[in-house]
């Protein structure tokens, strides 16, 4: 047993050593492929994904393809892709302008191994879209369809994301690749000094693990959650990012299915958190710890200036409690230092970002006879549920019932609890952002300080927020953002003011044939096709032109680690 083994089973606890040794001290790695196919961290180069730029308006086409990728290098991997690639296209809109996005569904009529029928549905995450346009999840459109999304674009900067949101579906459609940033510009922003243009960089992050022949492998583990070996960041694995001696602004995305982060500097150097998921925070926060639940979004700045050229740090992930780690999930992407020109321009972070933000302005006190909403996330023979009822639940009310019926401009506070010791549930609300007030009576974090969309539950953990019901009607989801629960089946709906025929979600704008420009067809519910865990096959091999991905297999060599 060398040195670093004894380490791991130390820090493992008592709890741990209760297991059979080979699960605690072979926690290495969880694909199949040829270690030597996997490369060593911090030797490939950053990438950024292309962007669209739809800051003028109109419509933009986007079609949702399965193609092969070389994720790892010399290795052809099959993805669905927005356009083909993954992440997807980034598409920078502006605030005041609408974009209506035309998406095609031209994947395979049958995942090539996991079997199930590749419906779709587009959620631009952080948008106060129609009801109709914000990715309901029955709201599917299917092969061989597609749907012309509109997106006001009526709030302000923002980093969003738009990703799959497909009923029962949404985990394995993403995990395949259909995600992808949506960043959104306004005039506060403008007039800020905050790092610009090429020092302003997405950040992707999101596991995965690999099959013999380098197609992505699949198992939530009973509904559980997912868990994969291999970093990537903006779809490269464990990048290596060259910095000149000045700030870079870190649009920083946890796009994993279930794995939460625990972000760090290998040489704990503050980093300045300036914006939360609904944007700019009232003032920024210094943080050495960040941590990230998936669908979150934080916007970090990170000084280089100090550093020597050749210098070189890591962003480390220190990982949460009731996560699987392997032997390099530990790790993120690294920054080198160099010797590059410095650049004054948008290099500074001032001391009041967007102070009057109308979300961080709202005072429970001040608001006469303001209701609680309590939404309790449990899980009841092998099904997660929300209040007791699931998805399902409520398509056979034909998506009727509700959690909560605020009406238009209406002020909430709503409780989340968790009662679960085992699972976080990174819970998001459709619509509309919220203010943390609280997490089991204690102040949130310094950086939860900003206008959110997404509240990290931690086990046996109580969230408090308030929010304001503002923008549209009509009815949006709830739900956890580990997508295997999400599927399976931990997502509700409330209802925003009355329901009419301009806001109904599967009847005012449903997909219809390619050339068709999207409507007019017949709405065909999907009901009860929550699905057992998919069941382990033999991969098949890849083919050179987009073909089959690999079927999920049992975890073996892996531990569950709990973090205090």
């Amino acid at each position: 047993m060398s040195r670093r083994d004894v380490l791991k089973v130390s820090a493992l606890g008592a709890a741990a050593l209760a297991l059979p040794f080979e699960r605690v001290a072979r926690a290495k790695t969880a694909s199949k492929i040829a270690e030597s196919k996997i490369p060593r961290p911090y030797t490939l180069p950053f990438k950024v994904p292309p962007v669209i730029d739809g800051r003028g308006g109109g419509t933009i086409t986007i079609a949702q393809k399965m193609q092969n990728a070389v994720i790892l290098p010399g290795v052809q991997t099959p993805i669905f892709g927005y356009n083909g690639i993954t992440p997807g296209p980034t598409i920078l809109a502006r605030r005041g302008t609408p974009l209506n996005i035309a998406v095609s569904n031209e994947l395979p009529a049958k995942h090539p191994n996991w079997g199930y029928e590749a419906w779709t549905s587009v959620h631009l995450h952080g948008s106060a879209s129609k009801p109709q346009f914000d990715g309901y999840a029955s709201d599917i459109t299917r092969v061989g369809q597609t749907k012309t999304y509109q997106f006001p674009n009526n709030q302000e900067s923002r980093t969003l994301w738009y990703h799959d949101h497909g009923v029962h579906h949404t985990a394995e459609n993403a995990y395949m690749g259909l995600a992808a940033m949506y960043l959104m510009s306004d005039e506060l922003e403008d007039r800020l000094p905050i790092p610009k243009g090429s020092h302003d960089l997405p950040m992707v992050i999101a596991d995965k693990m690999f099959a013999a022949n380098g197609s992505l492998m699949y198992d939530d583990e009973g509904h559980s959650g997912l868990y994969g070996d291999v970093m990537l960041v903006n779809g490269q694995p464990w990048p290596n990012l060259k910095v000149a001696k000045r700030k870079y602004r870190f649009r920083i995305l946890n796009a994993s299915l279930s794995r939460g982060l625990r972000l760090q500097l290998s040489n704990s150097a503050p980093m300045t958190v300036i914006a939360t998921d609904g944007g700019l925070m009232p003032k920024p926060q210094t943080t050495v710890q960040l941590r990230v639940g998936m669908a979150e979004r934080y916007e970090v700045v990170i000084d280089f200036a100090q550093y020597a050229p050749g210098t070189k740090i890591q962003l480390r992930n220190l990982g949460v409690p009731n996560s699987r780690d392997f032997d390099n999930t530990d790790k993120v992407m690294q920054f080198e230092v160099t010797a590059d020109a410095f650049d004054a321009a948008n290099n500074d972070v001032p001391a009041e970002l967007n102070p009057q933000n109308e979300i961080m302005l709202l005072d429970e006190t001040k608001v006469p006879g303001i209701k609680t909403v309590k939404l309790d996330l449990h899980r009841s023979n092998s099904t997660w549920k929300v209040n007791n009822t699931t998805w399902d639940d409520i398509v056979k009310s034909n998506y009727q019932t509700v959690v909560a019926n605020p009406q238009p401009d209406e002020v909430q506070i709503w409780e989340i609890t968790n009662k679960s010791g085992g699972w976080f549930h990174p819970t998001h609300i459709h619509l509309v952002d919220f203010k943390i007030l609280s997490r089991n009576g204690k102040a949130p974090f310094n950086y939860e300080l900003g206008p959110k969309d997404v509240a990290y539950v931690g086990e046996n953990e109580t969230v408090r927020l308030i929010t304001k019901f503002a923008h549209q009607t009509g009815r949006y989801m709830i739900h956890c953002h580990n997508l295997p629960h999400e599927d399976h089946d931990m997502m509700t709906q409330f209802r925003v003011g009355t329901d009419t025929v301009d806001n109904d979600p599967m009847t005012s704008a449903p997909a219809g044939p390619i050339g068709a420009g999207g409507g007019g067809v017949t709405v065909i519910p999907v009901v009860n096709t929550s699905t057992p865990a998919t069941p382990t096959a033999t991969p098949t091999a890849v083919p050179t032109t987009a073909a089959t991905t690999a079927t999920p297999r049992p975890a073996t060599t892996t531990t569950t680690r709990r973090r205090r």
